[in-house]
């Protein structure tokens, strides 16, 4: 075990917003300290607190360089800390219990917003992952910019670093797209659904109108004329030919557009395969129809209706994706929806209704049975049963009283009641839920990049096949040779158009991460998402993971018989702290109307205990290991420490001078779904570890009683991390579960953290997953979903390749000298515009998946 290393806040930064940001500034300042897992970087105050044997401006050097900007905070500076702090207590953040109760001391991975480092930006003109490429990597030029991706799927551009958001629009502008600013996240959703709406109208408009052209030019041609250029019909085809170039410039100008702007940008998207397939077929067409004599007579052929066809299929395509993109948002737009209007608010003694948005912090709102609360806030008057369920995902009302906290969007069931507004906007949990499952939906994790990287060069690519299989139907194709040669490079272009690529992996990440949220895990990541599926290792802390968090005083023995007076030193001495061990006593000393000793000179001594002055002695009340330490001679109580131990309790030693006066035993509840959460896990094939600062006993006894496979007890908090740093280089792919606050260097450590029962607050960024609901069924939960996810995008990435892999060589002509079969360009049209859908519908499967822990899951599998 080391040695405790003081942290002091020594540094600010920007531009850090997530645990991986963590990771890589921790990484920097490895050469600098033996303690890099120790570094604490608060998210919310974007601090990071060093350990003293560290030169502030070497390490804001290093951090720099590693893409966060830092400087030294000056001693004015050193605050958040302790801001941090009365946070954590506030949302009753509790650390966790070790065998003392001077665990004082704790660390906090704030919250935080960091919108202030991360622009969102509305993107339009993007069709494919070629496009995709193409944004991130222009957008990744501006300078200041440390991260950016974007999403397929819901068409938006998230940016991290320090820049103009106008020079990240011009840079999008530059590449051949349009952009804006998303300022208010609220009514841009608005906006795009209002839009999508009139696009997916648009579509079907267009899709009619092409569609009826080219089936009306098959049938004419097919019944009434000839597909083939005669001088009985050549004036007529030319007639035809010019309104096909009317109607698919009206119906599919934004795919020759999309097409131009790539072109002068020197790329190739999409676009840039629809407007040279469609575009060779019409000017094959008009060439054979105006200058007949230019093409062997077998080659007369005209393909206007192909054009016309290729576009209208298309079209269809893009409007039944559209229409089932806009399905995967319903997490989100469920969340939306619970937020009511109006709010009833009292002012000046008079009650109106106002529009939410007029809501100001301190304001009075009345909120009668049967009504959603508006905006968070704490209960002045009243009593009720709240509806959290689409918070927490926890199915019972929760009783609320005057002083409790209560958050916008959940359900007043039972009494009226009158609260204070603390949170409105943009602050509240709701809010802020919404903010982390979009963020979440939008990110890309690592089997993303594999799409990234095809997409790159697999236009180009597609263009070199389209004019060497064209080349080799020239030279040694059957006659007609030059029809023939078109048929091959049109369909080549149209069928590999990478549509399906780019939306395989964006799609089935926010169906997943909506999906999650519905069962109370918020994914903080695309690549938390990722890795959760891998997991076989998961790490358990005790205090409020396991246990209720909420430990009370279960035996007290003293040495001479005198149990009040033993009780009665402790709470005097525990009343100066604030560990969860600490309030059990002095909850218990008030129980009995026991009035607490005076002490002086309190003192807490972290992992070990506390204490202070009584009676001109030393009164210390800790764990056996510190006490025996200190001289203290503690034999006499081994029967009655080791009963407390049995039943799963923490003896407490108290100790005046060097003499024992006794020992109390705390012991807090174990969770009552622990145990199956826990063998979920198991069945899931996962095995499970529990680490504590508790006594081996006790450990033991949990242990033993929840089915845990391994634990590991009186771990000092900032050795988690190492716990967890040991498992990992024995090949496990390990997820922490802690508190989100002492035990942050843990989560950060892990490869996946899971911040357990923390509501809305302090842990949301401790972790890359933060679960809603203070069950452990969350994890298995969460990590279902991930599997299932991750094997969707798999499925759908696997449909997407193999979809190119096949239909590539087949229009290309490979069927030709088997069977005598060539892909029509209308068929490829119909094949590509399907590969989306299918991509899309697969992904909307994951909207009803359930977990094993969902009971209406099992009665449906059981039926």
């Amino acid at each position: 075990m080391k040695t405790s290393v003081t942290l002091h806040p020594a540094l600010s930064v920007s531009g850090a917003t997530c645990q991986g940001c963590v990771k890589k500034i921790r990484a920097a300042l490895e050469p600098l300290t033996g303690h890099a897992e120790l570094i604490e970087v608060d998210l919310q105050n974007q601090t990071i607190a060093l350990p003293d044997d560290i030169d502030p401006e070497q390490a804001a050097k290093r951090v720099s360089e590693a893409g966060y900007p830092a400087s030294p905070l000056a001693e004015k500076d050193d605050q958040p800390a302790a801001c941090c702090a009365s946070k954590a207590e506030k949302v009753g953040e509790k650390p966790e219990s070790g065998a003392s109760s001077g665990h004082d001391s704790h660390h906090d991975h704030g919250s935080g917003d960091d919108s202030g480092d991360q622009i969102t930006l509305a993107v339009t003109g993007a069709t494919c992952a070629s496009c995709v490429n193409t944004i991130e990597k222009a957008l990744n030029s501006v300078p200041g910019i440390t991260g950016a991706h974007m999403n397929l799927a819901d068409n938006t551009a998230s940016v991290r670093g320090q820049a103009d958001p106008g020079a990240l629009v011009k840079a999008i502008e530059r590449a051949g797209y349009g952009a804006s600013v998303i300022e208010d996240a609220d009514e841009a959703d608005a906006e795009k659904q209002q839009k999508d709406q009139a696009e997916y109208r648009s579509l079907l408009v267009k899709m009619a109108i092409s569609l009826s052209l080219g089936l009306g030019l098959m049938i004419w041609g097919m019944g009434f004329g000839s597909m083939m250029i005669t001088e009985a019909n050549q004036g007529t085809w030319l007639i035809l030919g010019a309104l096909t170039l009317v109607v698919i410039v009206a119906t599919g100008g934004h795919f020759y557009t999309g097409a131009w702007k790539a072109f002068r940008n020197h790329n190739a998207n999409m676009d840039t395969l629809i407007a040279l397939g469609t575009g060779t077929a019409w000017l094959y067409s008009i060439v054979v129809a105006s200058l007949p004599a230019l093409v062997p007579e077998a080659a007369r052929h005209v393909y206007f209706e192909a054009s016309a066809m290729i576009i209208g299929l298309i079209n269809l395509g893009q409007a039944l994706e559209l229409r089932a993109k806009g399905k995967t948002s319903e997490a989100v737009r469920r969340l939306l929806d619970l937020r009511p209007k109006t709010a009833r608010v009292i002012r000046d003694g008079d009650e109106r209704e106002v529009p939410v948005a007029e809501v100001k912090v301190g304001d009075h709102i009345r909120v009668r049975p049967g009504e959603q609360l508006p905006v968070d806030g704490v209960i002045t008057e009243g009593e009720t049963r709240i509806d959290e369920s689409m918070l927490t995902g926890e199915p019972m009302p929760v009783t609320k009283q005057t002083g409790d906290e209560v958050s916008a969007g959940t359900l007043n069931t039972h009494g009226a009641i009158v609260f204070e507004a603390t949170r409105v906007g943009s602050q509240t949990a709701l809010a802020q839920i919404v903010r982390l499952v979009k963020q979440a939906q939008g990110s890309k994790p690592a089997i993303g990049k594999l799409a990234d990287k095809i997409s790159s060069v697999f236009v180009p690519a597609v263009m070199l096949i389209a004019v060497v299989a064209a080349l080799a139907w020239y030279n040694v194709g059957p006659e007609p040779a030059v029809a023939h040669m078109m048929v091959a490079a049109t369909t080549v272009l149209i069928i590999a158009c990478p549509c399906a690529l780019g939306l395989a992996t964006p799609m089935s990440i926010m169906v997943g991460v909506g999906k999650a949220a519905e069962y109370g895990a918020l994914i903080r990541q695309g690549d938390a998402l990722q890795t959760a599926s891998k997991l076989d290792l998961v790490i358990l802390d005790k205090t409020g993971t396991i246990t209720e968090g909420h430990p009370s005083v279960t035996k007290v023995h003293a040495v001479d018989g005198d149990e009040d007076t033993l009780l009665s030193l402790a709470a005097g001495l525990e009343r100066h702290s604030e560990h969860p061990l600490a309030d059990a006593i002095v909850r218990k000393a008030e129980e009995l109307n026991l009035q607490p000793e005076d002490t002086e000179g309190f003192e807490a001594l972290n992992g070990q205990g506390v204490r202070a002055r009584s009676q001109g002695e030393v009164l210390r009340l800790g764990n056996r290991r510190w006490l025996e330490s200190e001289g203290v001679a503690l034999t006499q109580l081994d029967d009655a420490a080791q009963a407390i131990i049995d039943d799963a309790g923490t003896p407490l030693f108290l100790a005046l001078g060097d003499k024992a006066l006794g020992v109390i035993g705390v012991a807090d509840a174990i969770k009552e779904d622990s145990r199956d959460a826990i063998a979920r896990l198991h069945d899931a094939g996962v095995r499970v570890m529990m680490v504590t600062g508790d006594i081996e006993g006790t450990a033991r006894a949990i242990a033993a009683q929840t089915g845990i496979d391994e634990f590991r007890a009186e771990v000092m908090p900032e050795d988690k991390a190492e716990v967890v740093s040991a498992m990992r280089g024995k090949g496990y792919t390990v997820a922490m579960v802690g508190d989100g606050i002492n035990d942050a260097p843990a989560l950060a450590a892990a490869d996946v953290g899971f911040a357990i029962g923390t509501g809305t607050d302090v842990a949301i960024e401790s972790a890359g997953i933060t679960l809603m609901r203070g069950s452990l069924h969350g994890v298995p939960d969460a990590i279902e979903v991930s599997r299932a996810t991750v094997r969707n995008i798999h499925q759908n990435l696997f449909g997407a390749f193999a979809y190119n892999t096949l239909g590539i060589p087949v229009a290309a002509g490979i069927l030709y000298p088997i069977w005598g079969i060539l892909m029509s360009p209308i068929l490829a049209g119909a094949a590509m515009s399907l590969s989306s859908v299918t991509v899309v519908s697969n992904a909307n499967r994951l909207r009803w998946f359930r977990t094993s822990g969902d009971s209406q899951g099992h009665k449906e599998t059981q039926s």
